[in-house]
């Protein structure tokens, strides 16, 4: 059983062992955990927007906070990944901090695009609740060929991300691909459905969690996987509207 998602791994619940007392992970759980790290996230994003909106849409007066939560959310997503027992005080702590982020980052592409931000959300929901059916139904399946797909896709997307951003300190850009030309819009699309059907992947993999009896603190570390993907989805909306916008 493989994800794309780095929060999930092959034995992300079977290294844990299923609890001896009957208190384990079930599906409820993660809808209950994933809602509250959600809230946590808004929470912060909304403190950081105002923020910005008190300072005269400044962006120099939410940059700490932005540099910050990435920072922080980074750092507490690879405790999280390589600690999972620990993910009911580091998940919603990464929740907080990547809500700083996004925050910061929403009402600066809101500034330049007004109602960018409305949209992204209700694309990033509507897709979540899509791929959701989708799965639920059957029409889409995690099948092992299914999964070395995405896995790839995904790794190729992150290396050339990491690649762009090694290349910036060098006064670098990688051509096309950023801007809001065809081919900019065009990679933006692919990315999208690559980070939408990442969540096929993590569905059937906290499906196989629950159905092997993971231990409860599990939920909150399915949570925080289904958020890496969630805010990756927003992220990437907002660049897709955005190139579409300034067109």
């Amino acid at each position: 059983m493989r994800t794309s998602n780095p929060a999930l791994r092959d034995d992300t619940f079977t290294i844990q062992g299923a609890s001896r007392f009957g208190d384990v992970m079930t599906m409820q759980g993660v809808v209950v955990k994933t809602a509250l790290l959600l809230l946590l996230a808004l929470l912060t994003a909304g403190w950081t927007w105002v923020q910005f909106y008190k300072n005269a849409s400044n962006p120099s007066a939410v940059s700490p906070w932005m540099i910050g939560g990435a920072l922080g959310g980074f750092a507490l997503a690879l405790v999280t990944a390589f600690k999972p027992a620990w993910s009911s005080i580091t998940a919603p702590l990464y929740a907080l901090f990547q809500g700083l982020f996004i925050g910061g980052l929403s009402a600066i592409m809101e500034l330049s695009f007004p109602g960018i931000v409305m949209q992204a959300t209700i694309l990033t929901f509507g897709t979540l609740l899509a791929m959701l059916a989708a799965y639920q139904s059957g029409f889409i399946r995690a099948t092992d060929g299914f999964k070395r797909g995405i896995i790839a896709a995904t790794g190729g997307i992150a290396i050339l991300y990491l690649a762009s951003f090694a290349l910036s300190f060098f006064g670098i850009q990688i051509p096309f691909i950023f801007g809001n030309g065809a081919i900019g819009i065009g990679f933006s699309i692919v990315v999208v459905i690559i980070a939408a059907l990442n969540f096929v992947l993590d569905f059937d993999f906290i499906e196989q969690g629950a159905r092997r009896g993971a231990p409860k603190y599990m939920e909150w570390y399915a949570g925080f996987a289904l958020m890496v993907t969630l805010i990756w989805l927003y992220i990437e909306f907002l660049r897709l509207l955005s190139k579409l916008r300034s067109r």
